[in-house]
């Protein structure tokens, strides 16, 4: 395949990087350096399964479900369609209604979220996606949703209905995108999370090409 343009559309991981709350922060700490003697430099790394750019496995909010290892890795890379929806501060079915979305395909919505990276610490108003934009992507057939924020979910939520119900219907969540110098259309993504086994999710570095 020919590569003729490629996006980085991960975040930066990094101390001081957006985490949502409650979540473990990063820690990048280096415990051998060469500069003290050491034969080489070596970091010590410690951050949430959902820091950053990172995927949603069923298991993150179903007891028992899918774990990430379970998961063909097909369902993050092909063809994915991005969506533009700024300028809303939520995504509902009218809004996904206004847009054509190729069935069993990766959907990534664009949103104003993408401009949050910039401002400092957690930004609690993003936009977010309704449980009757959950609905009408599932009768579309999508299997993969991505947003460009760190959930789908509006914050705040109790029960969290958008994540149980894609990914009790088997649609994978990509989560904490930037999609900001990305144009709506269509796309070859590749997203690859962490091997980790067992797990309900994993940070991921995302890409994509034409």
């Amino acid at each position: 395949m020919t590569v003729s343009e490629l996006w980085d559309i991960s975040v930066k991981d990094e101390p001081g990087m957006h985490i949502y709350p409650g979540d473990p922060a990063i820690e990048v700490r280096r415990v051998r350096a060469i500069a003290s003697g050491d034969a080489a430099n070596l970091t010590h790394l410690a951050c949430g399964a959902h820091t950053g750019t990172h995927v949603d496995a069923p298991a993150h909010f179903l007891d028992g479900g899918t774990t990430l290892e379970q998961i063909p890795l097909d369902r993050f890379v092909g063809p994915a369609t991005v969506l533009d929806l700024r300028d809303r501060a939520a995504i509902d079915a009218a809004a996904l209604g206004e847009h054509d979305i190729p069935r069993d395909g990766i959907v990534l919505c664009k949103t104003d979220n993408s401009a949050l990276w910039r401002r400092s610490g957690f930004q609690r108003g993003f936009t977010y996606v309704t449980l009757d934009a959950a609905e009408h992507l599932l009768a579309c057939g999508v299997k993969t949703l991505g947003m460009d924020y760190l959930s789908i979910e509006q914050f705040g939520s109790k029960d969290f209905p958008v994540h149980k119900r894609l990914l009790g219907r088997g649609v994978l969540i990509i989560e904490g995108l930037d999609l900001s110098t990305v144009s709506a259309g269509t796309y070859t993504l590749v997203c690859l999370p962490l091997n980790l086994q067992g797990v309900d999710g994993a940070p991921a570095r995302a890409i994509l090409m034409r």
